[in-house]
């Protein structure tokens, strides 16, 4: 077999891993991500699969498919004597590391094109390319526009952590293009667009004090001018809808800007994100005993990383490698304060969305939070969907990362409350009076 580019460094990773040089797969991570990888958690993972499924007795051609601005994740389908299994190998254009899964033999398969679930009307709505934002950081982006006449509710999408295109695309799902289409099928205007970490990735690294309200707010601001000024809307608001990281820093969206008319929190997160990292680590530790060895010196590294966030110590010069997901101190700075509940009740009307299984934004850690820091607020509504997880599919059991693993789609009743809860809040219309 040959192969070259990133399956070769897939390759490589997978014949190191099967020699026992987890060290040396170890020193092939990106700079940043270093610190959170250690040879002997490498090892524990490894020998877990191999009791459960046996040696390894053959291994497969590996696939390479886009994973984002200047990475590729390499598929290696595996074969051992008891099972099989897929080593998914992420690798930057640099050559360096940025993950590796030890996913489910079914992951091998190539990516199959999204298709539309059966409660959207493509011929209900149009979509065109918009670009949002000014100067080298502006972003492309989708507007989705019903056919339907009169004035109706237009929502600017923002999606959750890491370099996310406009559809949030997770493997072979596109949450958010099923939001966008499903709303616009409900006569919603929609605004998606690719967050700047996604588009600009160089740019973005480079730039020095870069936080987490750099990283949304302007593109977002940008984007609900853009949708209040569309001549098909008549209204004078826009509503943002925020998914999980979105959702938390959406209601800096509604400080920053007085044309958002309200807002709708999708498994936003409100415990701070460094002890939430922690916490979603240690539940999935938790769900498999062989794997909680694994995690520990993981568990152990991310502690020490949140604590350094909180610690008087920090300051913008506190090394990446010392904080969590190796980003700067100034995002930590920027966010260590933050309260989005405090912040979200000092605007207008919110609707909560919250999956049951989610083990991401939970209903114990965030939705109390937000529950207890908008109970004096005058317009909030809150749902919960017993059966769904962090994306909002519907499904059984403890949740884990290999629910989104399968083709599958956004629980449509979720997508029937955001319409209708939109219907019910009107904003202004340009003209002054109510919707």
């Amino acid at each position: 077999m040959v192969a070259t580019g990133p399956e070769s460094t897939g390759l490589a990773v997978l014949d190191m891993a099967r020699q026992g040089r987890f060290a040396e797969i170890r020193d092939l991570f990106a700079p940043q991500l270093r610190s959170m990888v250690s040879a002997e958690s490498l090892q524990a993972a490894w020998a877990a699969e191999l009791d459960r499924h046996g040696p390894v007795i053959d291994v497969g051609r590996p696939v390479s498919e886009p994973a984002g601005p200047g990475v590729a994740a390499v598929k290696i389908p595996v074969t051992c004597e008891r099972g099989a299994l897929t080593v998914i190998v992420a690798v930057h254009d640099t050559g360096a590391l940025v993950g590796i899964q030890l996913a489910p033999a079914e992951a091998a398969q190539p990516i199959q094109p999204w298709r539309s679930p059966e409660y959207t009307d493509p011929g209900a709505f149009d979509e065109q390319e918009v670009m949002v934002g000014s100067g080298p950081l502006a972003v492309p982006g989708t507007l989705s526009l019903p056919h339907a006449a009169g004035p109706r509710p237009g929502v600017v999408l923002l999606a959750g952590s890491g370099p996310l295109d406009r559809d949030e695309t997770i493997g072979r799902n596109k949450p958010f293009k099923d939001l966008a289409w499903g709303l616009a099928s409900r006569g919603v205007a929609v605004v998606r667009f690719d967050k700047v970490t996604f588009a600009h990735p160089r740019q973005v690294a480079s730039a020095a004090g870069f936080t987490a309200s750099d990283e949304y707010v302007p593109h977002a601001v940008a984007a609900v001018r853009m949708l209040a000024e569309h001549p098909a809307l008549d209204t004078a608001g826009v509503f943002v809808l925020g998914h999980s990281l979105g959702g938390t820093v959406a209601p800096r969206v509604a400080a920053a800007e007085p044309l958002v008319a309200g807002l709708v929190i999708m498994a936003g997160g409100a415990q701070p994100l460094h002890w939430a990292a922690v916490r979603q680590v240690r539940h999935l530790s938790s769900l498999d005993s062989e794997q909680s060895a694994a995690a520990r010196p993981v568990i152990d590294a991310m502690t020490e990383q949140a604590r350094m966030v909180d610690s008087p110590d920090l300051s913008p010069s506190t090394p990446p490698g010392d904080l969590p997901f190796g980003l700067p101190a100034p995002y930590w700075l920027d966010l260590r304060g933050y309260d989005p509940a405090a912040a979200a009740a000092e605007g207008g009307p919110i609707l909560i969305l919250q999956g049951g299984r989610d083990y991401q934004a939970t209903v114990t850690d965030d939705l109390a939070l937000w529950k207890a820091g908008l109970a004096h607020h005058p317009d909030t509504t809150i749902r919960v969907y017993d059966d769904d997880n962090h994306l909002f599919f519907s499904g059984t059991g403890p949740s884990t990362p290999a629910d989104y693993e399968a083709a599958q789609h956004m629980n449509p009743a979720v997508i029937d409350d955001i319409a209708r809860w939109l219907t019910e809040h009107p904003a202004q219309k340009k003209s002054g009076t109510r919707g």
